[in-house]
C-alpha cells in the first residue's frame, strides 16, 4: 500500500483485484492520495460488498479470465452488477483491461475473442477528438500528446460499445481502447497501472501465448523498459486525473 494519506473523512474506493500481478501498481499512489482503498481479492476468498453504499468510487482491475468465465471466477457476476450500479449512481469508476470489458458487458456492450489476435507490448494510441475534453483523457493528451504509448496484454476485446458510450482512444489493431459510459465511468483496454515487474510476470506466465502469436518474450519486456519514461508520464497523468475525479465524490457516501 502507498504511504500517501487521503484527506480526513473521505469515503473508501472499492478496488477489485482478480490476481496477484494485477494490482493498482503505478496508479496506487494517486488513488491513495484521494481515497481510502478497500482492496478486495475475491480470487483469495475476499467477499465483495452487496452494493456500493458508502463508497465513493469503484476500480476493477485486469486478469487472465474471460469476462464471462463465471465458472472459473464465480465472483464475476457480482462484479458486473457493481459496475452497472456504479454507472447508474454516477460514481467515478475505472475498469482496466478485464475491468473495461466487464464494464462494457455490464452496460450493454459486447466482448469477444479479438480477431486481430494478441495485442502485447507498448502500443501507440490514437485519441479521438472527444478525448480533448474528457476529464480522464484530456490530462493524458496534455501530458503525452496525441499518440501516447501504453502497455498492452490482451486477446479478448470490446467489439461493440455500450449504447451511448463515448469512444476516446483506439489503436491500430483494436478500435475500442478507451471509452466513457455515463457521466463518470471509464473503460481502458490498455494498462496505465502496470509496473515493469508485473509486466515481466505477465510475459513469463503467458510465454506460450506470446510465442504462439509470433512475438518474442524478451523483446516485449525490452519494449516496456525502453518506453519507461513515457509510460511513467502516462501513469502520472492518468493517476492525477483519476484522483481529481475521486476527490470530487469521495467525501460523501454513494447513493
Amino acid at each position: 500500500m502507498s504511504d500517501a494519506v487521503p484527506p480526513p473523512g473521505t469515503a473508501a474506493v472499492l478496488v477489485v483485484q482478480h490476481e496477484e500481478h494485477c494490482g493498482a501498481g503505478r496508479l496506487e499512489a494517486s488513488l491513495c492520495s484521494a481515497a481510502r482503498l478497500d482492496v478486495r481479492r475475491p480470487d483469495l476468498g475476499d467477499p465483495l460488498p452487496p452494493d456500493l453504499a458508502g463508497y465513493g468510487g469503484l476500480v476493477v482491475l485486469g486478469g487472465a479470465v474471460g469476462v464471462l468465465d463465471d465458472g472459473d471466477a464465480p465472483w464475476l457476476p457480482a462484479t458486473r452488477r457493481l459496475l452497472a450500479d456504479a454507472v447508474a449512481a454516477g460514481l467515478p469508476t475505472l475498469g482496466i483491461c478485464l475491468g473495461a470489458q466487464m464494464l462494457a458487458v455490464a452496460t450493454g456492450g459486447t466482448v469477444e475473442r479479438g480477431a486481430a489476435g494478441l495485442e502485447a507490448g507498448v502500443v501507440a494510441l490514437t485519441l479521438t477528438p472527444e478525448a480533448g475534453t474528457d476529464p480522464l483523457l484530456a490530462p493524458v493528451r496534455a501530458a503525452c500528446g496525441e499518440a501516447p504509448p501504453v502497455a498492452q496484454f490482451h486477446q479478448d476485446a470490446v467489439t461493440r460499445l455500450p449504447p451511448g458510450a463515448v469512444l476516446l482512444a483506439s489503436s491500430e489493431r483494436y478500435p475500442h481502447q478507451a471509452f466513457r459510459v455515463g457521466a463518470a465511468a471509464w473503460g481502458l483496454q490498455y494498462h496505465p497501472e502496470v509496473t515493469a515487474a508485473d509486466f515481466a510476470a505477465w510475459v513469463h506466465d503467458g510465454h506460450r501465448t506470446v510465442r504462439g502469436a509470433g512475438l518474442d518474450p524478451a523483446g516485449l519486456v525490452a519494449s516496456y523498459t525502453d518506453a519507461e519514461p513515457a509510460l511513467a508520464a502516462g501513469a502520472t497523468a492518468h493517476g492525477g486525473a483519476l484522483a481529481a475525479l475521486l476527490g470530487g465524490r469521495v467525501g460523501s457516501p454513494a447513493g
